[in-house]
């Protein structure tokens, strides 16, 4: 259940989206492994400009923000430092190569656990 959620600009996401959710769903089914491409769910949420700041100022560019959402077990595994690692470079490859070199430098890649039992679908509790 790999979900990422893109923060961007708008002028920065218009015209990428498509690049963006293959390039993301890409990187993540080659660490995963194939069998998780069709599990990855991909959010673009795009920001109007004078939505976003830093430091208590507005900004006119900033890196995209990524937050992907993943079941807590992920960080017990005994690989878990390796796979976190992976999976923040290969994500991290994904938006530079979609939004330019030049955003790498800023890119935020945030993951976020989820213990059992802590989300539903279709209003029943996921495994």
């Amino acid at each position: 259940m790999p979900h990422l959620t893109i923060h961007a600009l708008e002028d920065d996401l218009v015209g990428r989206e498509a690049a963006l959710a293959s390039a993301l769903t890409d990187s993540v089914a080659a660490v995963y492994g194939q069998w998780a491409r069709e599990l990855v769910t991909v959010r673009l949420i795009g920001l109007p400009a004078g939505r976003w700041a830093v430091g208590g100022q507005l900004v006119k560019t900033v890196s995209p923000a990524i937050t992907f959402g993943v079941r807590a077990a992920m960080f017990a595994r005994p690989d878990a430092d390796e796979l976190v690692s992976r999976l923040i470079a290969s994500v991290t490859d994904a938006a530079a190569a979609v939004f330019g070199e030049q955003s790498r430098a800023g890119i935020t890649v945030e993951l976020v656990a989820t213990p059992p039992g802590r989300t539903g679908v279709g209003g029943l509790l996921a495994e």
